[in-house]
């Protein structure tokens, strides 16, 4: 039997493959630097302490975005799945800020509150909190009505019910909007340094950018891309699969 571990590895070395005779193929560094080029390069900002430095910036932008979208979707999702009156109010909300282009919250709030730290982080809250929300509402309506009925009765407190009978419920949905979050959130980081941060990954792809320096602008799309599929691989898929055990038992 095939080990499916190995999958991931070999899709990651077909796409290396692909870029490799894209590189020959364009035979121009300037263009596209075959994979072996950007090592030394990588090595250089690794040395300086740049790479980490601004991958650490970024990271921490990401992680506050994400814990504050992900709180707020969640309460804001959980009360319109359990409230139809609720949802009324909310839902011409909702599809608004899923259509707004996420340029247009990221240059309003540089302009509103400043180009800041904080502007920064709720432009990037901003953007991400109506896909939790929708994601969540869903949960919201999935909750069976008979364990529900079951607390009541028992009049388990709410706090208890909340760990005990909703959240387990909760939990795919939760994995659900946590990993897609994340991959949003971390993009959307990087436009919003971009446009207004003096640090962070996205501020080196703008500076490299305008110096035509291709090699470099991988370098640091590579380096965060390998931290985020730590991320997924290490923490959200195990807990996806965790939250998902107790469905199949």
């Amino acid at each position: 039997m095939q080990d499916t571990r190995l999958t991931p590895i070999l899709s990651i070395g077909g796409l290396v493959a692909l870029w490799i005779v894209a590189g020959f193929l364009t035979d121009d560094p300037q263009i596209l630097p075959q994979p072996w080029d950007l090592v030394p390069r990588f090595q250089q900002e690794l040395a300086s302490g740049e790479l980490l430095r601004n991958l650490w910036a970024t990271l921490l932008r990401v992680i506050w975005a994400f814990a504050l979208a992900m709180t707020l979707g969640t309460a804001i999702g959980l009360a319109m799945g359990r409230s139809p009156a609720v949802n009324r109010w909310l839902d011409p909300w909702l599809v608004i800020f899923l259509n707004l282009p996420a340029l247009v919250l990221i240059v309003l709030c540089y302009l509103w509150i400043g180009l800041t730290e904080a502007a920064a982080i709720t432009a990037v809250t901003l953007n991400k909190i109506p896909n939790v929300a929708t994601i969540l509402r869903e949960g919201g309506r999935a909750l069976n009505p008979d364990l529900d009925a079951m607390a009541q009765v028992y009049r388990i407190p709410w706090l208890t019910r909340m760990r005990h009978v909703i959240i387990p419920q909760l939990a795919p949905f939760i994995a659900a909007a946590s990993r897609s979050g994340l991959s949003l959130i971390w993009k959307i980081v990087l436009v919003v340094e971009f446009l207004g941060r003096s640090s962070g990954v996205g501020f080196q792809i703008h500076l490299y950018f305008q110096l035509f320096d291709v090699a470099m602008v991988l370098v640091y799309a590579f380096s965060f891309i390998a931290v985020m599929l730590l991320v997924e691989w290490l923490v959200l898929q195990p807990s996806e699969r965790k939250a998902r055990r107790w469905r199949a038992a």
